[in-house]
């Protein structure tokens, strides 16, 4: 940051007006005056109406009054003024080769935010705060133009600049408006497209060019200018799905979600590798999703993001999608054609820490406005980002009606809140002396709590049918319990036990699983203490990590096996679930967001059994209830055989009075278990609805011959059972019949 240099010192031309002294005159002439409008523009001096303007580079200012065009003198440097009558004018700048250029003048146009837009600015209330900063595209006093608003309030002075100015800080400097320390101006003629920034003569007096923070675009990066967009007039047409998504996210509902990240699901590779559009993805991903049977996309961040390897959950533009795949309007389109197909669309959302980049939020406006101030409540260590003030007023609301903008403004179906476990913790990831304790000296950070509840219950008192789902790692009780309950207001939780637990277990050899049988069971000891999802997510197919299927021992036939078996295990057991690109037809590397996925191997038959095994899962849960109605109730779900020393273990799953319960037994050894005695709920037929050893699958196709008929044998604290064939690594499923 540069520190603003002072010219040559100005002496007023005699006489000046009275509303421009030749400190204003020199403070136009530098760029550093802070209250323009009180200069230029119309204004009265004596009994005369005069224009003043500003305009560097100019030979003659010319001013049109219903055709009565009179120059300007040059005052001093590159300020006109002189009196001319009349309330309705143009300004023609003429300059050296014959160039013109006619415009409306800027400083003619009284202010756009209203002392109301003030009021709830000030007050930390304005829930659709996008409507009122930003770049908007509008009609204002018979112009056409775009208003600029920004939240700059220690600023000394605050400049649109742009390919309408010349990147010129002395052109356009901004109206200061109300108390809340926001900035303004109209622009006639800058409309869809523009490129800006905000030029920001900060407190400590340094010069920065700053993205809009809540811009509506942005360039494709790397560059960082701020584009200005119409995100009006979309014209929607999904009435039908809006009035369903309330049941499709409901607790009883089946919740089976596809986590993306766009710009690697697929590839054009006769267009250089470019990812595929929001357009493109609207055909392609939406289209497979369906026919693979997920009820809902979840997409990592697209707020815009300047580093393709942070993924996007490193953002710069909250309220930008990202240019990367097209403009606003076409990432409406995607998910426009996800819900005409019966597909809800969540996103990843990141209020946790945002990057340190020149062109975002840090030092916004010389001061730390939007981050804390001390680096021990607002620097990330392990992310070398920065941590939102969730105790400052303007910055809880500049969150929270962004959560809303998504709902609002491109129909999102939910967000997925990432990193809540830094958020909730001052402590997190630091040693001590690193960090700063809460007023009563604990660790927990009161005023991210107090945001994440005030988030919760904005999103969901206005859209009542819309998720929130939080990425919480650790036991903090009550994440998704309702607010006046004590709790966080999510509506669900990822369950992050349970999928380090299981996948400890999964990667063990065979023979030693007999002593990590807890790892498998004891999530079922909290599985109804929280609304939870089972996610296995993009965090575990990268860094070293390994691909789901190198995570599996043994030999090929066996990692096939064992990850068929494991996803048998998970669809069938309490929780929704989540399932990371590429995991559903095991993809033989890990993910790297900078290719596209290994489709190749989709289509050998041990990949595309494994992804057929998803597909079926996907329609078993969704056809059956009592694999879904109580994932998050305890009476949903019952243990049955669980023997350790086989590397077995069987529950029931329970629905509604009236649904079919189902009966699920796993075998996590390579040794086939034949005649192998199961207790039953109910007496009658069982039909085998899934096994993953199904040759369909690419198993070796051992089973029950379709199903089996109780017996009147006791077991499991049963009163029936059936015998069971159990087919080496294989996850078994079976469902009551139920007479018609």
């Amino acid at each position: 940051m540069a520190k603003r240099q002072s010219g040559p010192k100005v002496t007023a031309a005699p006489g000046l007006p009275g509303f421009l002294s030749a400190s204003d005159l020199q403070a136009l002439n530098e760029g550093r005056h802070s209250a323009p409008f009180d200069v230029l523009g119309p204004h009265k001096s004596g009994n005369k109406r005069w224009i003043a303007s500003f305009q560097p580079g100019a030979i003659e200012v010319i001013v049109n009054v219903a055709g009565k065009k009179t120059a300007l003198p040059r005052l001093q440097g590159d300020v006109f003024a002189g009196p001319v009558a009349g309330a309705d004018y143009t300004l023609t700048m003429r300059y050296d080769g014959g160039a013109e250029h006619e415009t409306r003048d800027p400083y003619a146009f009284g202010p756009v935010l209203s002392d109301f837009d003030q009021y709830l600015m000030g007050e930390g209330t304005h829930r659709e705060l996008w409507r009122a900063l930003g770049a908007h595209v509008c009609e204002h006093e018979g112009a056409k133009g775009t208003h600029f608003a920004v939240w700059a309030p220690n600023a000394q002075r605050v400049s649109v600049v742009g390919d309408f100015n010349m990147w010129d800080g002395r052109r356009h400097p901004m109206r200061r408006v109300g108390a809340t320390g926001s900035w303004e101006i109209f622009l006639p003629d800058v409309a869809e497209g523009a490129l800006y920034k905000y030029e920001i003569v900060g407190a400590d007096g340094n010069l920065r060019l700053k993205a809009d923070p809540v811009g509506f675009g942005s360039q494709h990066p790397p560059e960082k200018a701020s584009v200005v967009r119409d995100i009006k007039g979309y014209g929607w047409k999904d009435a039908g799905w809006m009035a369903e998504r309330a049941e499709r996210g409901a607790r009883t509902a089946p919740i089976s979600i596809y986590e993306v990240h766009l710009g690697s699901w697929r590839r054009r590779w006769d267009q250089e590798g470019r990812p595929l559009s929001y357009k493109e993805l609207a055909q392609d991903l939406v289209g497979y999703v369906k026919h693979m049977g997920f009820t809902h996309i979840e997409l990592l961040p697209v707020s815009e993001f300047p580093f393709d390897g942070s993924w996007g959950y490193q953002p710069v533009g909250l309220f930008a999608p990202t240019i990367r795949f097209g403009p606003p309007h076409e990432f409406r389109d995607f998910v426009e054609a996800a819900h005409d197909a019966g597909i809800g669309v969540l996103l990843d959302w990141v209020p946790g820490h945002f990057p340190t980049d020149d062109h975002g939020l840090a030092q916004f406006d010389g001061t730390a406005l939007y981050e804390h101030a001390d680096p021990r409540e607002g620097f990330h260590q392990d992310w070398n980002t920065l941590i939102y003030n969730y105790g400052r007023t303007e910055v809880k609301n500049y969150l929270v009606s962004n959560a809303l903008y998504w709902m609002e403004e491109y129909h999102l179906d939910g967000l997925r809140v990432d990193a809540v476990a830094s958020m909730l913790y001052r402590d997190y990831s630091r040693q001590e002396g690193q960090w700063i304790p809460n007023k009563d000296g604990g660790r927990e950070n009161y005023e991210a709590i107090d945001f994440l509840k005030e988030m919760n219950v904005a999103v969901y008192g206005a859209y009542p049918d819309v998720m929130t789902v939080a990425e919480e790692s650790t036991s903090f009780p009550g994440v998704s319990q309702p607010v006046f309950g004590g709790g966080l207001g999510f509506g669900y939780k990822w369950n992050m036990g349970w999928m380090n637990d299981t996948l400890s277990y999964m990667q063990r050899d065979p023979i030693h699983r007999k002593y990590h049988q807890h790892n498998m069971t004891f999530g079922i000891h909290y599985a109804f203490s929280e609304n939870f999802i089972l996610p296995i997510s993009h965090d575990e197919v990268v860094h070293g990590k390994g691909s789901m299927l190198e995570k599996m021992p043994g030999n090929e036939a066996e990692k096939f096996a064992n990850l068929r078996a494991y996803y048998g295990f998970m669809w069938t057991h309490p929780g929704k679930k989540l399932l990371f690109m590429g995991c559903e037809f095991a993809q033989p590397e890990e993910w790297s967001h900078a290719g596209e996925l290994n489709w190749h191997a989709a289509e050998q038959p041990a990949h595309a059994g494994v992804q057929q095994l998803v597909r079926d899962l996907n329609a078993l849960y969704q056809s059956t209830p009592a694999l879904h109605v109580k994932d998050c109730q305890p009476e949903g779900f019952a243990w049955l055989n669980g023997d350790a020393d086989q590397s077995t273990l069987g529950f029931v799953r329970y629905g509604d009075k009236g649904d079919a319960p189902v009966v699920v037994m796993c075998n996590f050894t390579p040794v086939e278990r034949s005649s192998f005695r199961v207790g039953v709920p109910e007496a009658g037929h069982w039909d085998e609805v899934l096994n993953t050893d199904s040759q369909l699958y690419g198993g070796g196709n051992r089973g029950n011959l379709g199903g089996l008929t109780s017996t009147p044998v006791a077991c499991d604290g049963q009163e029936a059972s059936v015998e069971i064939t159990l087919p080496p690594l294989s996850t078994v499923v079976l469902r009551l019949r139920k007479e018609s």
